[in-house]
């Protein structure tokens, strides 16, 4: 069982982390200082640390120096939350193994602990390795993909014209449609790309921890403050802050939100000097705002000043020509993570791939991807490593697949009417060319 110390001053952010690693069963201890941590250090020995590259008392460069005087072999992986890339760099040049931007996806602090923990298994001379989080060759998982199709040509058009601005952006689309790798795009973008993109999940912030999340705290301000926090408004400053599922917060932080982005000042929990920010905020939800605004569960005037631009994400069903653009990106993602060498899809997976629904959208899309990678054993993935209700899923009425439908004018009739009557796109909707769908509005005595 492998030893894993973490240092980090954010208690509830720790407390969280430690729970995560533990149930991999992992054995972790925690310090929320770095004179705690040289304490821990001096009487124990750890294969992984992982530290915050800032702490109340030190600098995390001071516990990676230490660690690698006393126990070289050791391995140290640095976390930030302030997208201080120059002292990242400066960390992994005195040795750390890596370091990760906070907010960040367990899977990825546990991949990199793994492969940590490869390295310092290894014998003799470290080799010479590639980062997994930054390397050309690896896919990166929160990479927004363009598709092709027309929905998505309209979500690009609209990333591409409102990034430039500095103008708060609604994105609106069901639970797994990739809003915030669209959010992480306009950053990306903008003017702002070197700063700063803070990602938050309102939904997963306890109602009374809310106001020291967002604006921070001071020392002593409340039972288990044991230092300064630094909250999203300020960790985000000269660049964006990403607040997904906004419908979520409470009305007294719709409050305390709608003014800090008026007068674009914090101040933190217990302190009485206000903090100036200038931030972007990007807001996301799956959930109707203007319904929860008629209701009176969300603030009208909040509403307006968080959609200045609004974009409306469209679903995985709504965007089947990019259905295989997006799997395949997943495959390659997948053998990256799994070390595996699966090539592609045979036509009968691509078959059934093209008729389910997808009501998880993307995010489904990639589990079930993933789960197939891993469980191929070919080399190409095939329906029998594909769920059952994936594999049992036929073509419907909605399903705009001709020759395999009994309903084939009905089929027509509505792509037409999705498409105002537009033939080439009434084609593509239908996956035939525009000469097949001619014979077909000839043989059922469709005229427009």
């Amino acid at each position: 069982m492998a030893k894993i110390l973490i240092v980090e001053d954010d208690v509830a952010f720790c407390t969280m982390l430690q729970t995560y690693l533990k149930k991999k069963d992992f054995e972790v201890s925690t310090a929320f200082s770095a004179l705690e941590a040289f304490s821990l250090l001096e009487k124990n020995m750890f294969e992984i640390i992982i530290s915050d590259v800032r702490l109340p008392d030190k600098e995390g460069l001071e516990i990676l120096r230490e660690v690698k005087s006393k126990e070289p072999q050791s391995e140290v992986i640095m976390m930030t939350s302030y997208a201080e890339i120059k002292m990242a760099v400066n960390a992994m040049k005195e040795g750390a193994f890596d370091y990760i931007a906070k907010p960040f996806n367990p899977e990825v602090i546990l991949q990199t602990i793994n492969s940590a923990l490869s390295n310092a298994g290894s014998s003799g001379e470290k080799p010479e390795r590639k980062k997994t989080s930054n390397s050309n060759n690896v896919p990166q998982a929160n990479t927004f993909i363009k598709g092709v199709s027309d929905a998505s040509k309209k979500l690009n058009d609209y990333i591409d014209l409102v990034a430039p601005t500095n103008m708060s952006v609604l994105i609106m689309g069901e639970s797994g449609t990739g809003k915030e790798q669209i959010a992480k795009s306009i950053h990306d973008k903008s003017k702002r790309k070197d700063a700063p993109f803070i990602a938050v999940d309102c939904g997963a912030i306890p109602k009374e921890l809310a106001s020291s999340e967002f604006f921070g705290h001071i020392k002593g301000s409340f039972t288990g403050a044991v230092s300064n926090k630094t909250g999203h408004f300020e960790a985000a400053n000269k660049g964006t802050l990403f607040l997904d599922e906004i419908g979520n917060l409470s009305y007294e932080l719709q409050v305390q939100l709608l003014r800090a982005l008026q007068e674009r000042k914090v101040k933190p929990v217990g302190s009485n000097e206000e903090i100036k920010v200038d931030i972007r905020v990007i807001t996301a939800t799956n959930e109707d705002l203007y319904e929860l605004v008629k209701e009176g569960d969300f603030r009208e005037d909040l509403y307006h000043r968080l959609n200045e631009f609004s974009i409306k994400v469209p679903s995985l069903k709504d965007r089947n020509e990019d259905l295989m653009i997006f799997a395949n990106y997943f495959l390659e993602l997948a053998n990256a993570e799994l070390e595996k060498e699966v090539t592609g899809f045979n036509a009968e997976a691509i078959e059934a791939i093209h008729n389910y629904r997808w009501p998880g959208n993307l995010r489904e899309l990639k589990n079930v991807i993933k789960r197939a990678v891993l469980l191929s054993t070919y080399e190409m993935v095939g329906t029998e490593v594909l769920p059952q209700e994936i594999v049992a899923a036929e073509v419907t009425d909605e399903s705009f697949s001709l020759f395999k439908n009994k309903n084939e004018q009905e089929l027509i009739l509505d792509a037409l009417e999705r498409t105002n009557g537009n033939k080439s796109k009434a084609a593509k909707l239908l996956s035939i060319d525009r000469k097949t769908l001619y014979n077909k509005l000839k043989q059922y005595d469709i005229s427009l």
